[in-house]
């Protein structure tokens, strides 16, 4: 079975306080063999890159209200007159508030969402396919 990637890079800003963000160029990546899930590597250019994978659900639901729980959480938001989406991102090495704009995160789940819909990743992993050739055996 083929896979697709749909791969964006960007540039998203780490807010380190009120009035001081640093940008932090990242690159999101949806995989068809990995269909429930999308992977943001941050730092690309650097030599130890930050890879993070959460669910695709919560940063589609992330672009429209606040969700998640524990270590990733996501809500829409402004910032400077235009629309942004916000991560928080938490693990024992510590946390980190990313933000990047709307408008990019949502073109890039519009092409997720196209190639496979909500309700239709099942089919990608090819589950019916491997029981298929283990009861044919």
């Amino acid at each position: 079975m083929r896979h697709t990637v749909v791969e964006r890079e960007l540039e998203l800003r780490m807010i380190l306080s009120p009035e001081y963000d640093v940008p932090v160029p990242a690159r999101l990546a949806y995989r068809t063999d990995d269909p429930y899930a999308v992977h943001i590597v941050f730092h690309i250019d650097s030599e130890h890159p930050v890879h993070w994978t959460f669910a695709r659900d919560l940063l589609v639901e992330g672009v429209f209200r606040s969700c998640g729980d524990g270590d990733v959480r996501v809500w829409p938001s402004k910032a400077l007159g235009r629309s942004v989406v916000l991560l928080a991102l938490s693990a024992p090495d510590g946390e980190a508030l990313l933000e990047v704009p709307a408008a990019q995160v949502a073109a890039w789940l519009e092409r997720t969402l196209r190639l496979v819909p909500p309700g239709s990743e099942g089919g990608q992993l090819g589950i019916d396919d491997e029981l298929a050739g283990l009861l044919a055996q």
